[in-house]
């Protein structure tokens, strides 16, 4: 029988969400971005009802850890600990690229090699590899921030098999993704959130909750209006 789960995921612009109960799966996905920190709980909440659930009868509350959005992270994380404070259960982090990859493999089930590529801004992307062998995922290339130029290089020299995320269309052709190279849109999130959360509960990946940390790649969250400025100069001029 599947654990009683709640899972939240808010390290993107969407608000994420799926709890397991003993009549099946109930989930939310919306957009999220500011407004997921006060429409988190309630929304949980509300699916617990949903499930026919007290949070009390939970086995485990799970998170995407990152990477991601800096607050979306920190937001998905503390709400997480509070609640599995509150209650008295474990805490199951999860990683959040690799949710965009079990999607995708739910959308192309002959694929089982994914590159996963998230637009993480300032030209930049989050991205890893990952392959699935014996129903369980393995880390090829684990999470990382990489540059353009970067990430270009070694696509080129190990052309991907598959890639999925948000990057590919962010930056388009400054992106040098292989004709030949499988794409998925990975739009169940719900689906993928609570079947990595019931992978990672059978496992036995839960932690105690104070130890639970969001997985931050980037030091520097923002530009200085100067560097943005300069940015905006190179694009512009890489354009004439």
């Amino acid at each position: 029988m599947d654990a009683r789960l709640a899972a939240i995921d808010t390290s993107t612009e969407r608000l994420v969400l799926a709890v397991q109960g003993p009549a099946g799966m109930v989930a939310l996905d919306e957009p999220g971005g500011a407004r997921a920190s006060a429409r988190l709980l309630p929304a949980l909440l509300e699916l617990l009802a949903a499930a026919r659930l007290a949070p009390t009868d939970l086995d485990a509350v799970a998170f995407a850890r990152g990477p991601g959005a800096f607050t979306g992270l920190r937001v998905a994380c503390a709400t997480a600990q509070g609640l599995a404070l509150g209650i008295g259960r474990p805490v199951l982090p999860l990683d959040g690229l690799l949710l965009v990859a079990e999607a995708a493999r739910a959308e192309r089930g002959d694929v089982d090699d994914w590159w996963v590529a998230m637009d993480a801004r300032m030209d930049e992307v989050y991205a890893a590899a990952y392959r699935r062998e014996g129903g369980r995922w393995q880390a090829v290339q684990a999470p990382a921030l990489w540059t353009l130029e970067a990430l270009n290089a070694r696509w080129q020299a190990r052309p991907p098999v598959a890639v999925a995320g948000s990057a590919p269309a962010a930056f388009g052709t400054r992106l040098a993704l292989p004709p030949s190279a499988v794409q998925a849109d990975a739009a169940d999130r719900a689906g993928a959130l609570m079947r990595l959360a019931q992978a990672a509960w059978c496992d036995g990946a839960a932690i105690d909750p104070a130890q639970a940390l969001p997985l931050y790649l980037r030091d520097k969250v923002a530009l200085t209006t100067a560097e943005r400025a300069a940015a905006a100069a190179a694009r512009d001029g890489g354009g004439r």
